[in-house]
């Protein structure tokens, strides 16, 4: 390389090396100078402004302190403002509300109502000056003067919260309170309180104290499900808004603060203490005088009784929740948030359901020590007729129905009969009942015996552990871990039937081991009498807008039944399942004249009891348990669960033409006890009481006919002349035992009032 590079390049190169060197050196050099420079001259000016001694800490190092903790401040405050912000992204944000759904039953009656129902059509001008001045007495009463928080009212709210070592007073302008219903949540946070506090002077550049003030009193929540001021009136007092006096304001003014604590339908007393307080606050405020207020006092509100009024609000929440996914899959385009809903509920089904269930725990409930249930009944479509989510909904608004996983116990073994059908077993496929163990778990029957060679049928009917286990093993085939493919085609089949619970693999889950929810489980069961169809639950059956146009149907946009498995199969298992009810574990849940198959459920220590069952028209599941899970006393699904079962299924089929199942064909009627050869204290034999069933009814084709033999009655007494235009021909009554007097159980020619058979 030196050879190749002449000697004359060589050194040029050194000098330019060196040149670049020299001027890097002198550059840094003159860099340091004048900045040593100018920090000297700074220096120098900032000697002027030297503060020292007792000055130094008494003012410039608190300053210096505050800026530099504001400047933190601000950088978290504006960290916390950006998400504040987001929430106001849409453009349409004012006229945006939330979704308001009105409901009716499957008959088209009203039911109850959820959401947010605004009423924005009475002027701010037209509302009762008492009323205005009571909201701002007691909620802000700087709200004229103050840019959307008040630094006073905060700052005195926490001096009084301080002193009572509580929250005793709230320090939210209405501007706040109006923010965080338009935007936030109702967490306590300190996070919450700051986006509500940027928000507040947001919508303060943006509206009018009297826009403001105006949303405020159409929006908040006021109790009894209803929203603003004017709903509240309706609702409490059955008049408008415009129209409430002095006594009724107050109430209405007080219920800001807490809505349900002081709802005067709930808590008559609460509500008029608060009103009470509303009134020292107008005097308080100078709005009024204690003259003015006196007649309040003295003759307060009363509001409409409507504590007999029963909606179904564990249906209802579900069907809130279902409506909402709904409305998420409408196209974009779409922007209508109130709708009315038509829904599978069935009122007289529901009573029935609420009315067993209670029943049922008054009666044996401290017997049992179960103080929980829930129930779910289903029509084979998947449409949720009834539902209790537990015993009251005033004490727990908790529903455990669709939200609680329990352990089925041996109600999953249809399960896994299903699964050992569809690989080669038959119902009368032989088992042994003998131990078995997977690993060192070891499942044990409820007798803790066994008995020996049994058939499948035989096997469900008694509620063996032991024969399930031993098919889930089977089931695995020559596989290296036969129990674990087993159990995992079981999982596989539980998901067909529609089951949507985790199921994670563990040796007693074909006993049952896994948490379900009542709802699933109960419309799973409905694939056996669908013929192996699956179907989905659902509460909606129709949706329209508020103005009655069709939005959508559930025949014609639902989700479709899916063949989970083949027909023969589900034949098979209701006959097998049928000996359960017959001559099984549940013989409580039969039913006279009505073909039923079902399964009971009992899990470890008795802390959970169940009985999941079906007809040719429904399918119902009952649970009984404790909260807290703890034990029953001894508790089997074949006691309460079953009898409840039975109770609900009885008032569910009033009225219903009865269909056959096929793998059982139609139900038989019950053997009638015996007559005792005891005798009454008055000579005359003693009867017992049979367990009570459905009413003899009519088929339609039966009730077609017998429509048609009265109008040919008729048409034939007029033309006798033995009717007049103030007498009409009464309809012939059958005087057969089997069929049922024509009134109420067929639709005349003509007349849509009468109620004809119900149908499925």
């Amino acid at each position: 390389m030196r050879q190749i590079i002449p000697a004359e390049w060589k050194e040029k190169i050194q000098h330019i090396m060196l040149d670049l060197d020299a001027r890097i050196d002198s550059t840094l050099f003159s860099s340091a100078k004048g900045a040593r420079e100018l920090y000297e001259r700074y220096s120098t000016f900032m000697d002027r402004f030297h503060v020292g001694r007792w000055k130094r800490w008494v003012f410039i190092e608190p300053l210096s302190e505050a800026a530099t903790i504001g400047l933190g401040g601000l950088i978290l405050m504006l960290a916390l403002a950006i998400p504040a912000f987001r929430e106001t992204a849409d453009d349409d944000w004012l006229k945006k509300s939330d979704l308001a759904v009105s409901f009716l039953d499957r008959y088209g009656n009203p039911i109850g109502s959820r959401g947010i129902k605004h009423n924005d059509s009475i002027p701010l001008e037209d509302f009762p000056d008492n009323l205005i001045k009571a909201t701002l007495a007691t909620e802000d009463r700087r709200f004229y003067d103050h840019f959307g928080i008040d630094i006073a009212g905060t700052a005195r709210a926490l001096v009084t919260n301080a002193q009572a070592g509580g929250v005793r007073q709230g320090g939210s302008s209405i501007t706040q309170q109006l923010a965080k219903n338009l935007f936030l949540n109702n967490e306590r946070t300190i996070e919450r309180k700051v986006k509500e506090a940027f928000l507040a002077v947001w919508l303060e550049t943006r509206l009018s104290k009297n826009e403001i003030l105006k949303l405020y009193l159409d929006r908040a929540y006021m109790g009894g499900g209803t929203f603003g001021v004017d709903g509240a009136a309706h609702f409490y007092f059955n008049k408008s808004a415009r129209d409430v006096n002095l006594a009724e304001a107050a109430m209405l003014a007080g219920l800001f603060k807490a809505p349900t604590k002081y709802a005067p339908h709930i808590n008559l007393p609460a509500a008029r203490a608060r009103a009470n307080v509303v009134l020292d606050n107008l005097v308080d405020a100078s709005f009024m005088t204690e003259g003015q207020v006196f007649g309040a006092r003295r003759n307060p509100a009363v509001a409409v009784d409507r504590r007999d009024e029963n909606s179904p609000n564990y249906y209802l929440d579900w069907a809130f929740e279902e409506m909402r996914r709904l409305v998420d899959t409408f196209p974009k385009s779409y922007v209508e948030r109130v709708f009315v809903v038509r829904t599978a509920i069935d009122m007289n089904v529901q009573r029935a359901a609420e009315e067993a269930v209670e029943n049922q725990l008054r009666q044996f409930g401290r017997d049992y020590h179960a103080t929980q249930a829930a129930t779910v009944v289903a029509d084979l479509d998947g449409g949720v007729r009834a539902m209790v989510g537990g015993r009251d909904y005033g004490a727990s608004q908790f529903n455990r129905a669709t939200d609680a996983y329990r352990q089925p116990g041996s109600s999953f073994k249809p399960y896994v009969y299903t699964t050992a059908l569809l690989n080669g077993f038959k119902p009368t496929s032989i088992v042994v009942d003998g131990p078995v163990c997977i690993g060192n778990w070891c499942p044990q029957n409820y007798g803790h015996s066994y008995s020996g060679a049994v058939t499948l049928t035989q096997a469900i009917t008694r509620s063996i552990n032991v024969v399930p286990v031993k098919l889930s093993i089977a089931l695995g085939g020559k596989s290296p871990n036969p129990a674990k493919a087993g159990r995992a085609k079981i999982v596989e089949v539980a998901r067909r039937f529609g089951l949507k619970a985790p199921l994670p693999d563990t040796p007693s889950l074909p006993i049952g081991s896994d948490e379900v929810t009542v709802l699933e489980h109960a419309v799973a069961y409905a694939t056996f009498p669908n013929r192996g169809k699956a179907v989905t639950p659902h509460a909606v059956l129709e949706v329209r807008t508020g103005t009655g146009d069709l939005v959508w149907r559930f025949d014609r946009d639902g989700k479709k039944p899916v063949q989970a498995f083949p027909a023969s199969v589900a034949s098979d298992m209701a006959g097998m399942m049928s000996h359960v009810v017959s001559e099984g574990t549940a013989r409580r849940a039969a039913l006279d004249g009505i073909p039923t198959a079902g399964k009971t459920g009992t899990t470890n220590a008795y802390r959970d009891a169940w009985f999941v069952g079906y007809t040719g028209n429904f399918t119902c599941a009952v649970w009984y348990g404790n909260d807290d899970y703890s034990p029953t006393n001894r508790m089997t699904g074949g006691s309460l669960p079953a009898q409840t079962w039975h109770d609900i299924m009885v008032a569910a089929h009033q009225g219903v033409e009865v269909k056959e199942i096929a793998g059982i064909g139609m139900g038989q009627k019950l053997p009638q006890p015996a007559v005792p050869a005891t005798v009454a204290a008055n000579g005359a034999p003693k009867i017992l009481e049979t367990k009570p069933g459905p009413p003899p009814v009519l088929t339609k084709r039966g009730a077609d006919i017998l429509v048609r033999v009265e109008k040919l009655l008729d048409d034939a007494g007029r033309a006798a002349g033995k009717t007049t235009s103030t007498e009409p021909a009464k309809p012939a009554r059958p005087t057969s035992s089997g069929a049922l007097a024509f009134p109420g159980n067929y639709a005349a020619a003509g007349d849509q009032a009468a109620p004809g058979p119900r149908k499925n």
